[in-house]
């Protein structure tokens, strides 16, 4: 096996692992704290899991994309590298969130500045391409 961009594929992975863990809270938090579905209120415990759970769900439909267009266009190690910090920002998020809601920031941060960097990093170098290609 060859793959051209592993490193992509294993951010992707621990990603998605790390939301199915997510998801995985969720359910939990319904069962201790006797929220059936389809409901989505109850106690802040319930809410604080079901709202990082969603967040990153959100967040998933600009960091997947950005990823994979930065490995395209810069490799695969420089989008492993910067990619890695949207899990790892994505577990300190949660871990702060489900203890309050005021300790998600440095978290969420992580994860943004990795998506920006990843759709900043994305543009430049399809604008670049684009020139080079086109005039």
């Amino acid at each position: 096996m060859d793959f051209t961009y592993p490193l992509a594929g294993i951010v992707t992975v621990i990603t998605l692992f790390i939301y199915m863990w997510m998801a995985v809270q969720v359910g939990k938090s319904r069962g201790k704290h006797d929220v059936p579905a389809p409901q989505n209120t109850g106690p802040d415990e319930f809410l604080r899991a079901l709202r990082v759970h969603e967040n990153t769900v959100e967040g998933l439909l600009l960091f997947l994309p950005a990823l994979w267009m930065f490995a395209l266009i810069f490799g695969d190690l420089w989008a492993g590298l910067i990619g890695l910090f949207y899990p790892l920002g994505r577990i300190i998020y949660a871990q702060g969130y489900y203890q309050a809601a005021d300790k998600r920031s440095r978290g969420f941060m992580i994860g943004l500045i990795s998506t920006a960097i990843l759709l900043i990093g994305s543009l430049i170098g399809f604008v670049l391409s684009a020139l080079t290609l086109y005039l």
